[in-house]
């Protein structure tokens, strides 16, 4: 086995070959979809069946990501594995690792899943995130507020996406009730950020260190969950190429081998902060699908195969429009309408259920301008209420 590792760290993964997902969800689905394009098997293993993976893959596993001797056998059957989402317990990352290899690294995805250390290991390294304190009692939250000031933002430490896991403190007088609600005995309180704009640049690092990034994406969320992408960002040229530039820098600092997305915010003054990082395909980047030469997904399949990378180039603007469960409430959406507009691309995403805030499906229209793209998909969007 020692031998067979060995030559897969070193040799391309050609196509025909088992590519290995740990999770199931829609970012699992789509890059199915693309290996299976290009050429490849893939199986899925999660907790769950009839996953939005499991649909497209060639084999779905399942099984608890705790059951250790159940993720060997997963990884004794693929040539390679990656994850699709970063809350993968580093124990599972690592037993995969023993019989495959794992890319991104589990040591990638155990700094990138826990927000502590993912901002100690940025701010550390000499990247610029929002300031922030370790919290571990009400003390020290109100200490940490004391210096800070409100408003303030308190996330877990781990677990935490879509704005899941975090409190925004207006007041000192709430922090009493906003550690109890938060029920951890870790978190990170941060200081609020005034800023212009939110931004995020998906990024793809090659075996041989080779790093290409996709423009940067203009995003807007509600209640926390991303709302709308457009791409190119609505920023000065000289804010894109900088955040570009960092996002390579950061993926060598990781030595990333694969997909990852760093989240920035845009300061009033130009300035990027790094907010988060996400070591996958990130929603934001859907709408390379459609826009440009090689997606997200695909670049996903080439880095972490051995192949070389592909065009990023972008063919027209685009906006993306996340479809949540809350359209499908109080009656089904109208599909017929969504898809009226030709320039409109439709992805739903096999969820077997919808629930408000569920990640269902999202809509990408192209278009001369940006503008022009987000009205069609906002419009698109606005039809399926018909």
């Amino acid at each position: 086995m020692n031998a067979t590792k060995s030559r897969t760290e070193f040799e391309p993964i050609l196509p025909g070959s088992t590519i290995g997902v740990l999770g199931s969800g829609q970012l699992g689905r789509m890059f199915a979809i693309a290996a299976r394009r290009l050429g490849y098997r893939v199986h899925t293993f999660s907790p769950d069946s009839d996953t939005p993976t499991g649909q497209v893959a060639d084999r779905e596993v399942t099984a608890a990501y705790d059951d250790l001797d159940a993720v060997r056998e997963f990884a004794s059957q693929v040539a390679v594995v990656t994850f699709e989402f970063e809350n993968v317990p580093a124990a599972t990352a690592e037993a995969a690792g023993a019989l495959a290899p794992v890319r991104p690294s589990g040591q990638v995805l155990h700094i990138t899943q826990h927000r502590l250390r993912e901002k100690t290991f940025l701010s550390q390294s000499g990247f610029p995130v929002t300031p922030f304190r370790r919290v571990t009692s009400l003390h020290e939250l109100q200490a940490a507020l004391g210096e800070f000031g409100v408003p303030a933002i308190l996330k877990t430490a781990g677990w935490g996406y879509d704005g899941k896991g975090q409190i925004r403190i207006n007041h000192v007088e709430e922090s009493a009730a906003a550690w109890a609600r938060l029920a951890t005995n870790e978190a990170v309180l941060e200081a609020f950020v005034d800023f212009e704009a939110e931004a995020s640049v998906v990024a793809v690092r090659g075996r041989g260190g080779e790093c290409v990034s996709f423009p940067m994406i203009e995003n807007s969320h509600s209640h926390h969950i991303l709302d709308l992408s457009v791409c190119p960002a609505r920023v000065p040229q000289a804010v894109q190429q900088a955040g570009e530039a960092m996002a390579r820098q950061v993926l060598e600092a990781l030595d990333v081998v694969g997909v990852l997305c760093i989240e920035y915010f845009v300061g009033r003054d130009g300035n990027l902060l790094i907010n988060e990082l996400a070591p996958r395909p990130h929603n934001s980047g859907h709408l390379t699908i459609d826009a440009c030469l090689s997606c997200q997904f695909e670049q996903q399949v080439r880095s972490i195969c051995g192949l070389p990378l592909g065009s990023v180039e972008q063919v027209r603007p685009a906006a993306m429009a996340n479809l949540l469960g809350d359209l499908w409430f109080p009656r089904s959406p109208n599909w017929v309408a969504a898809c009226r507009d030709p320039r409109v691309k439709l992805h739903l995403y096999g969820k077997a259920e919808a629930r408000p805030g569920r990640k269902m499906g999202h809509l990408t229209a192209l278009a001369d301008t940006v503008e022009a793209a987000v009205a069609q998909a906002q419009a698109a969007r606005q039809r399926m209420l018909e």
